[in-house]
């Protein structure tokens, strides 16, 4: 009788532990999981992720822990497994993640108050003319959950019926640039934003110090259509309070020189609107001129 109650007690505490720790994210033993997109150097990401965990956390009590995974899709899959509460998405991705797993847009980066972006391919200066001599080269992509660095591009060749001879995903921006620049390819597709104060903006300054005459070397052939800037996202599950504490911080955070600086240097945003999913519904009116949902475009 004293064993079973034991047991007993033994199991009540067990179980009152497990409902607790469920409903205590945001404590160092069980951190908000803030992921973000690889999208240029991880360090760079890593780096500046830490300063907006550390705003975050002074300003809510919360903890959070940055991660940064290998792959787009490697952010999408983490809201499936529960391991991302919020994350700093792409426009593509976080559609897919919206449709797999009820991801919530909450945010929107602005670039000066730019609410919108470009894709943009690029070549060697003088390499090649116009668009349409990509067909039967080597070409290079960014990610396949990419918007700017796959979905736009590729949706402009095939408009064209350009065929690049073979092509490959060279994983981030920077990497598409740098192996243009190293003529490991001979077009590639990045992001684009406009020029400010003269000094462009677009995925060819994340090399500069790498490459400082990157600007005279690597030029624009075309732009894409405009895509809705890249949002911040937040775990359907996640308890509405926290959701908008969070909110709140970040903005905050946008609201300072050093919350500004910091998201410069990560995605090339300024500031932050409030939004909700209805804001990217023009990527998937692109979508459906292609036939397809975003599940079925990244299978292609």
């Amino acid at each position: 009788m004293l064993y079973r109650l034991s047991l007993i007690i033994f199991c009540s505490a067990f179980f009152s532990v497990s409902c607790t720790s469920s409903h205590n994210l945001g404590t160092e033993k069980n951190p908000i999981k803030l992921f973000l997109i690889p999208g240029q150097d991880a360090r760079v990401l890593e780096d500046n992720g830490k300063k907006v965990a550390q705003f975050l956390h002074e300003k809510t009590g919360l903890a959070f822990d940055v991660k940064v995974p290998t792959s787009y899709i490697a952010v999408v899959e983490a809201f499936g497994s529960k391991k991302a509460d919020v994350a700093i998405m792409n426009t593509f991705g976080y559609i897919l993640a919206y449709e797999k797993y009820g991801v919530q847009a909450k945010l929107m980066g602005v670039h000066y108050g730019q609410r919108y972006y470009q894709g943009q391919i690029i070549t060697r200066k003088g390499h090649l003319k116009k668009i349409e001599d990509i067909d039967g080269k080597r070409f290079a992509f960014v990610d396949p959950a990419s918007t700017s660095g796959f979905l736009m591009p590729a949706e402009l060749l095939r408009k064209k019926n350009i065929k690049p001879k073979e092509f490959v995903f060279a994983g981030k921006h920077d990497t598409v640039i740098s192996m243009l620049y190293q003529k490991q390819v001979d077009a590639g597709a990045t992001f684009y934003t406009p020029e400010k104060d003269g000094k462009p903006q677009d995925a060819r300054k994340l090399v500069l110090t790498q490459f400082p005459d990157v600007f005279d070397k690597i030029e624009i052939l075309k732009l894409t259509d405009p895509i809705p800037n890249d949002p911040i996202v937040f775990r359907g599950e996640m308890e509405e309070d926290l959701k908008i504490k969070i909110k709140k911080a970040l903005i905050d955070f946008l609201e300072t020189e050093y919350g500004k600086d910091t998201f410069m240097k990560l995605y090339n945003m300024n500031g932050v609107i409030s939004v909700d999913d209805t804001h990217y519904d023009e990527i998937r009116n692109t979508l459906k001129s292609l036939g397809k949902s975003a599940q079925e475009f990244i299978k292609k």
